[in-house]
């Protein structure tokens, strides 16, 4: 661990500890995007249920990838912009 904090320290990244309200923030946004994706996994079961085409099934697929990943990247967007906030 203080190998990593000293590569960081030579990078000239600094890391400041998280407050209380940043932790929490951060814990609701992975939440509701737990959330989202869960959503989003029903739905797409549902929708896939009453496929047959294997090329429509296929699409379906691709489109709850990019679904899931812009969530995961909105999530990440927005836990980068909590941890960047100062206390």
């Amino acid at each position: 661990m203080e190998r990593l904090k000293q590569k960081d320290a030579e990078k000239g990244e600094v890391r400041t500890p998280l407050t209380d309200d940043q932790k929490a923030e951060i814990a609701e946004i992975r939440s509701r995007a737990e959330a989202r994706v869960a959503e989003l996994k029903i739905l797409h079961q549902s929708k896939v249920a009453a496929l047959f085409d294997p090329e429509a099934r296929a699409l379906a697929d691709a489109e709850l990838r990019r679904d899931v990943e812009r969530v995961e990247d909105d999530r990440e967007r927005k836990i980068e912009k909590v941890r960047g906030e100062r206390a």
